[in-house]
């Protein structure tokens, strides 16, 4: 593990119109890493508290590493847990006329950086023999779908637990969960992991103990939010629902069935992604305005919360396709599509289960789709690189809204996606 807190007031990315810079720290942001190696195949997961892992950071962090250990980049995974309080790593192209977000700010993106291979390098130097399990973890209470409460969802955590074969304390513990970790909002400026950050403290002094590393990748979840199970953005509510999650992961670490040697694997697919097709200029100023319209008429209707925050959401969406729009008009998407391709697509085999790492902001259908047609394979998402927006799918983007609108791919990239993955499983 390694500390990657901001040491200076940052700009805490993750929400349009605000200046907010972080007045103080609440919980350390972590790099959080897991090597396992089977005499044959050394792989590295490493979970980063932070919003975006940025494509060139990965690259430039997973060549640190194979320097520095020998493991090929090719077989490390960095994702990011998607935090929204914490500082900004990736220039957002649809943000870049909003006059509150700045740059990203280059001191910290090297310490962060730093912190990434700091962490490898010392869950490389710490390896030990080691057994291994895996259960399924109850993750229903921290959230739902975002736009419709009894939508598609994926609630099982899966939790990978490696700990000592000669005493049995345990060495570094990895979950993914489907759930956009945003307790907190706007209104917030302190540094912290929400949910994800506080579950990993629940679990490190219940049961795990201190030295044993937390990885919490946030599986896809574009469309997955706490909203509809909140009772407020508040620090105490994401400490609850972190509580909740790291209880449940409790849990499931009793009922797991430890194994004394894994066969590892690693394989990967680089994939090209179709690019979304933006209305004419004035259309996308007619949806906005009309977004604006429905917004003002609830608030002054006085609608529920959870309804106003959704047509909220929807506005910047709506703002964003302005922005993109007009710059695909003038042909200036060019470089945000390149910096984003070819998509990178990994498979991890850890004896009978596998972990599939995806870039971007993915909606829950398409991993669920990779378990229906492939046994024990979870998704992680945010991997290796972003896409500057959202993957949606083919039926949200007709509906429009928030997602639909923040994205510079087609939903067919979902599908590419997916197709690539079970490729690679079946190999």
């Amino acid at each position: 593990m390694a500390d990657v807190t901001p040491v200076d007031p940052q700009y805490l990315f993750g929400y349009p119109h605000v200046a907010r810079i972080s007045t103080g720290v609440h919980d350390p942001l972590l790099s959080s890493a897991l090597y396992l190696f089977d005499g044959r195949t050394p792989l590295l997961f490493i979970a980063n508290d932070i919003i975006f892992i940025g494509k060139a950071t990965a690259g430039r962090v997973r060549q640190r590493i194979e320097t520095a250990t020998g493991v090929p980049a090719a077989n490390i995974l960095v994702s990011a847990t998607h935090t929204h309080s914490g500082p900004s790593t990736v220039d957002y192209i649809s943000l870049a006329d909003d006059p509150f977000v700045p740059k990203v700010d280059a001191r910290y993106l090297q310490l962060f950086e730093d912190g990434i291979v700091a962490a490898a390098v010392d869950a490389v130097q710490r390896a030990q023999p080691a057994e291994a399990g895996l259960a399924i973890a109850a993750g229903a209470g921290v959230g739902t779908n975002r736009r419709d409460p009894a939508g598609p969802a994926d609630p099982r955590v899966p939790v990978f637990l490696a700990r000592s074969t000669a005493n049995g304390a345990p060495i570094a513990c990895m979950l993914v969960c489907s759930m956009h970790p945003t307790v907190l909002r706007e209104g917030s400026t302190v540094v912290t992991g929400d949910f994800p950050g506080m579950a990993r403290r629940y679990l490190q002094e219940h049961l795990l103990g201190p030295d044993c590393a937390v990885l919490h990748h946030t599986g896809p979840a574009g469309n997955q939010s706490p909203r509809h199970v909140l009772r407020g953005n508040t620090v105490a509510e994401a400490q609850r629902l972190g509580d909740t999650l790291g209880h449940s992961v409790a849990d499931a670490i009793d009922k797991i069935a430890f194994i004394s040697a894994l066969d590892l694997d690693a394989q990967r697919a680089l994939v090209e992604l179709p690019r979304r097709a933006f209305p004419p200029v004035a259309d996308a100023e007619r949806r906005l305005q009309h977004a604006a319209k429905k917004l003002a008429h609830l608030r002054q209707m006085g609608a529920p919360p959870q309804e106003v925050r959704g047509a909220e959401v929807d506005w910047f969406g709506a703002e964003e396709t302005v922005r993109l729009a007009r710059l695909a008009a003038a042909g200036k998407l060019v470089d945000a599509h390149r910096s984003c391709l070819p998509a990178e697509v990994q498979a991890f085999r850890l004896g009978p289960w596998t972990f599939v790492g995806w870039p971007g902001e993915v909606f829950v259908e398409y991993a669920l789709a990779v378990k229906a047609a492939a046994r024990d394979t979870y998704v992680i998402s945010l991997a290796n690189g972003e896409l500057q927006g959202y993957i949606t799918t083919e039926a949200a983007a007709a509906e429009g809204g928030y997602e639909a609108s923040n994205a510079i791919f087609a939903p067919a990239a979902g599908q590419t996606l997916v197709e690539a993955t079970l490729r690679l499983v079946a190999r």
